[in-house]
């Protein structure tokens, strides 16, 4: 078995193999490496055979194993483990979390993103791709993060192909094609189906699991997406992984992000225009030196916006975007219905990871990506964010020694080790008792219902998920065993996961979709689904991906393309 290594953890080598029809194999030829590792324009005409489609795929993914080792995208990976319930089906019994960066350009240096040691993260990611591994009492990265390649030896000489039919993965057109090692292949190499886009044959999908000879060492099994990032660049977005029936029920979402280079940005400078000294005039209508009330401010901002820019920059944070405007506007609705003077003004942003907290950065109100996708209603996001709207009505501030721009000169695997905005618990205590006052004189007053509920749910969820409830730079939502602003769950009706019309929180991954190049964030749009049974509620769960494909054109390199993440079973009306 080859290895392939990531900064998170090193990988395992896979392969694949060829066939057309029925039980029919290409020729023993291995496709050539291509000599650039720039993506392979469009093909000048369709290929007339199966052997040819074959030959386009071999050579495609070649290029792809070549050019997947420029980047070092972001990766992220949550796992649940499983015990079955006889009314609701299997539920989460443990969790586990890894973030890191992913490598492979031949490094030997792993780079995890650790965490402060009063939340420590696993402090070794081991390098255990085989299932057997991760069926003891943790689970490892490395099992995970092999999944965005195929085989670093996908040829022909270790594979045969079979072709199953042509398919649409959203608006792309596929072949769907079985594949399977030779006997004389060996271990790790890949078995299963690749569907591939039938114009520059890029593999988009790849669902199966490794080879293994061993019934003592399985592989897990994944399904695999790629999304087209720029116009003819397939990059690995998004991996699920499930095994029920063994030593361990599980489930996993694995997601990668942060593909653009940070080099990109420092080219840009070629582009200014450098105008003579004496035509550049300060536009900012600053006429005289601040006040030492305004010069404090300025100081608190700058510290504010220094750790806003080392969060984005270590790939954590998302890009200011549409997500934002949303929260924004549910701050201003806080604001002005309790007749607030708040100077300088309050934002919004978007912490680019799974676990739920939130948290204040001065002025500026975080919430991370998984606690927007869990929350039921906008009442229970105007509940989050009302919280930490408390801590700056309270003047509880940000410590300005992050105003220094040196102390953000640590390397991005230590952010979480470096940066804490979690609060004491009086602070705690005092803005929980301000935000009741803002929501009784909010818009959201009679509709919080729902938010108590959700305090319940994650209250009932939280022995069991304590990954993904556990803060990483802000505060949990649980003080000790008792849920933020529990006076409102006194208010809220019983909690009972059994009701199908009660939906106290929803699945992971309903409401929010990453760009995997830029980090942009979108809402998700999708239809509400009726819920038929409990178990479909998912409440803080994992669920299987399905991003609706789409291609980009050459015309329009900087657009993103729109990938919607359809999870499973999106409760109705949410």
């Amino acid at each position: 078995m080859r290895s392939l290594r990531f900064s998170l953890l090193p990988l395992l080598a896979v392969a694949l193999f060829p066939t057309w029809g029925p039980s029919q194999e290409t020729g023993a030829t291995g496709a050539s490496t291509p000599s650039k590792l720039n993506p392979a324009p469009a093909a000048t005409r369709p290929a007339e055979s199966f052997d040819e489609v074959i030959g386009r795929v071999l050579e495609r993914e070649h290029a792809f194993n070549q050019l997947i080792r420029q980047f070092h995208p972001l990766i992220e990976t949550y796992i649940q483990t499983l015990k079955n319930d006889d009314e609701r089906g299997p539920l989460p019994v443990s969790d586990q979390y890894f973030l890191g960066r992913l490598e492979l350009d031949g490094g030997s240096q792993e780079e995890r993103y650790g965490q402060r040691p009063r939340r420590s993260l696993s402090s070794v990611f081991n390098l255990a791709p085989k299932l057997s591994e991760l069926y003891s009492t943790r689970f490892h990265a490395g099992g995970f993060a092999q999944m965005v390649l195929l085989d670093q030896d996908f040829e022909r000489k270790y594979y045969t192909f079979t072709y199953v039919r042509r398919e649409f993965l959203g608006e792309i057109r596929c072949f769907v094609i079985d594949v399977a090692p030779r006997k004389e292949a060996g271990d790790g190499r890949f078995v299963g189906r690749i569907w591939v886009e039938d114009q520059d044959y890029n593999v988009v999908r790849f669902n199966g699991t490794y080879s293994s000879h061993s019934y003592q060492h399985p592989y897990l099994h994944f399904d695999s997406w790629r999304l087209n990032v720029r116009a003819s660049l397939w990059l690995p977005a998004y991996v699920y992984s499930e095994e029920s029936g063994t030593p361990s029920h599980f489930k996993a979402q694995t997601r990668l992000w942060g593909y653009e280079s940070p080099i990109a940005a420092n080219d840009s400078f070629t582009e200014i225009v450098v105008d003579s000294p004496q035509t550049v005039r300060d536009q900012s209508g600053a006429a005289q030196d601040a006040t030492p009330v305004q010069s404090q401010r300025l100081w608190e901002r700058e510290a504010e916006d220094n750790t806003i820019e080392r969060l984005q920059r270590a790939g954590v944070m998302a890009p200011d975007g549409d997500v934002d405007q949303v929260m924004q506007t549910v701050v201003n609705n806080l604001i002005f219905s309790n007749n607030l003077t708040i100077q300088p003004e309050v934002r919004t942003r978007v912490l680019l990871t799974t676990p739920l907290e939130s948290f204040t950065i001065g002025h500026t109100i975080v919430v991370s990506r998984g606690m927007i996708d869990v929350l039921p209603d906008e009442a229970s996001l105007a509940m989050i964010l009302t919280h930490e709207l408390a801590h700056i009505v309270l003047g509880h501030h940000l410590n300005t020694k992050l105003a220094f721009n040196d102390r953000m000169f640590f390397p991005d695997e230590r952010t979480f080790e470096r940066m804490d905005f979690a609060r004491d618990r009086a602070e705690e205590e005092a803005a929980d008792k301000k935000a009741i006052e803002l929501l009784n004189n909010s818009p959201y007053k009679d509709k919080l219902t729902d938010a108590g509920l959700f305090l319940k749910a994650v209250q009932a969820r939280a022995p069991a998920l304590k990954n993904l409830i556990r803060a990483h730079l802000g505060d949990s939502l649980l003080n000790g065993n008792a849920a933020r602003m529990s006076s409102l769950m006194t208010a809220s009706p019983q909690f009972d996961p059994k009701k199908t019309d009660q939906v106290a929180a929803l699945p992971l991954g309903g409401r929010v979709r990453i760009d995997a190049w830029t980090d942009q964030l979108d809402l998700i749009k999708t239809k509400p689904v009726a819920i038929t049974s409990a178990a479909e509620k998912m409440p803080f769960e994992v669920t299987p991906f399905f991003p609706f494909l789409t291609r980009l054109s050459a015309a329009s390199p900087d657009k993103t393309a729109p990938t919607p993440e359809k999870t499973a079973a999106a409760p109705s009306g949410r």
